[in-house]
């Protein structure tokens, strides 16, 4: 079972590939994740690439009807398929290594698939929300009367 934190960076993994599909951002983070993916070896690249074009493909598909269920379901397989390979990994130094090359593709990739700003898409809030979006930004939340 992986930590939390890395766990997290593959739901953000997952979210990543979701979020670019379609975009301008799509061919950069599609080939930099394969290569992510195959650690040197192009067949499984190749794979990826596949399976990645396949995603953006099925999101791509679907009607409005069936779109949240589909990004939903996009975001869990690569969330699923990231944590596999970090588990997969023999040691924790790779795993690290991995981890952080991971992040790094995600942070770069990030801004141009968000256009330079936040971007907050197919979200769903039931009941009080505080909600921020962005890189490095601020929120002060205060609750009840002013003081």
């Amino acid at each position: 079972m992986l930590p939390e934190a890395l766990t997290a960076l593959a739901a953000a993994g997952g979210a990543a590939v979701v979020q670019a599909a379609g975009s301008d951002a799509w061919e950069g983070l599609r080939d930099r994740l394969a290569r992510w993916f195959g650690r040197g070896d192009a067949e499984r690249e190749r794979g990826e690439l596949e399976r990645l074009e396949g995603s953006a493909a099925d999101l791509a598909a679907a009607g409005s009807g069936t779109a949240e269920q589909v990004r939903a379901r996009q975001e869990a397989v690569w969330q699923t398929r990231i944590e596999t390979l970090l588990e997969g990994l023999g040691d924790e130094e790779q795993r690290t290594e991995a981890a952080a090359e991971l992040r790094q593709l995600l942070e770069e990739a990030a801004p141009a698939a968000a256009g330079g700003v936040g971007l907050v898409s197919g979200n769903t809030f039931t009941g009080p929300t505080a909600f921020q979006a962005g890189n490095h930004n601020k929120q002060d939340v205060r609750f009840g009367p002013q003081s």
